[in-house]
């Protein structure tokens, strides 16, 4: 693990996009959502800064949190149990200037009077919406050196097939960026450009004492977001650099979306795009290897500790203790933790929330186009 060395705080939030799953968001937050079959989604980005050496961090949840804290603990995972530092999470209603925020603006005023006692010369910013190996403390020597008031992170990719397809105006922002020469020249909201574009990853590096006056000031003037009413509106005076990821990242923009970048997990370029250079840690659940019993036929799975395979599973993502019954056929799946598939199930394009139970005999498939859900303790 690497020690704190880098003059910067981390805050992240982690509720900023549930909007965009709301299937998978009904008890949890997007943070914690499970991916990769061991992983949460906010296991990404914690690790990501913990590992450029960011000791300082903390998490400003507004609802469903309550499977976040059990996840994050005190810590420890990600070496951030500190007397000084480590790991903070602001719950809504914690002290009184901490409320139910609607943006970024809201959030980050609730914590001014933390932040103005931070000792810290830089602040990192983040959401939850991405699983990516990311090198903040690069982007921190780019920010240094560039004399930037701000720089954001942006990958050159094309648009979430989902945003494109969505007609009407989305609830979610999500931003593109044109650049002159690495400077951020104009913010778009929303574009429905088919092409390759420079998509914001909600990425922010500035100063701590910059972003406490910029929050001040939006704050009493009743803005909300901070893409919108203090950068965008800002771009001709601030000085907004752009920092572009070249490395492998997965967007969870939509189930669907969340389906897929599951199983293109499951070919080994990808795999190692997301999982090097830099390691990434989660909570520890003790338990047995994977067991795969006589008869048992598997083809192209990634399977986390605790699994009891008996059956055919072929192209899925297990996640912890699922078990597959002898008999039992599972194709182009992704099953979260405690899930059960008993003998004679036969399931395709499914996903699964934990502690589902597919009895025996079912037959349950949906689509590469259109995965079944099936929500948290159900039995089908």
């Amino acid at each position: 693990m690497v020690n704190s060395n880098v003059d910067a705080l981390g805050i992240i939030f982690p509720n900023s996009h549930d909007a965009l799953v709301p299937e998978l968001v009904g008890e949890r937050l997007m943070a914690s959502i499970p991916f990769a079959s061991r992983y949460r989604i906010i296991d990404f980005m914690l690790s990501n800064m913990v590992n450029s050496g960011i000791g300082n961090v903390s998490i400003i949840v507004r609802k469903n949190y309550h499977s976040l804290m059990d996840h994050l603990g005190s810590g420890r995972e990600w070496d951030l149990t500190r007397k000084n530092g480590g790991l903070n999470i602001v719950p809504p209603f914690a002290e009184k200037t901490v409320k139910v925020y609607s943006g970024r603006v809201e959030a980050l005023a609730s914590i001014l009077d933390f932040l103005r006692h931070q000792k810290e010369k830089y602040v990192v910013m983040s959401d939850t919406d991405i699983a990516v190996n990311f090198d903040f403390s690069a982007m921190l020597k780019a920010h240094v050196e560039s004399g930037a008031d701000v720089t954001v992170a942006y990958t050159e990719e094309k648009l979430p097939e989902n945003f494109l397809a969505n007609r009407q105006e989305s609830k979610e922002f999500y931003y593109t960026l044109k650049l002159n020469d690495g400077r951020v020249t104009e913010m778009e909201i929303n574009s429905k450009d088919t092409g390759v574009t420079n998509f914001s990853m909600g990425i922010y590096i500035m100063e701590r004492e910059f972003l406490i006056r910029q929050v001040s000031y939006a704050y009493t003037h009743g803005y909300v977001n901070f893409e919108r009413d203090v950068l965008m509106a800002q771009l001709d005076t601030l000085n907004v650099q752009a920092f572009c990821h070249k490395g492998y990242i997965a967007h969870i923009t939509s189930l669907k979306s969340y389906f897929d970048e599951n199983m293109k997990l499951l070919d080994e370029e990808n795999l190692n795009g997301l999982f090097t250079p830099n390691p990434i840690y989660t909570k520890i659940r003790d338990d047995n290897p994977t067991r795969y019993i006589n008869g048992a036929k598997v083809n192209n799975i990634m399977a986390a500790d605790g699994c009891v395979i008996e059956g055919e599973v072929e192209n899925s993502v297990l996640f912890r203790g699922v078990k597959i019954a002898k008999g039992a056929k599972v194709k182009n799946c992704v099953l979260m933790q405690d899930t059960v598939v008993e003998a004679g199930a036969d399931i395709e394009y499914l996903v699964s929330d934990k502690n589902v139970t597919i009895t025996a005999g079912k037959e349950v498939k949906g689509t590469d186009t259109f995965p079944v859900y099936v929500a948290k303790y159900q039995t089908v």
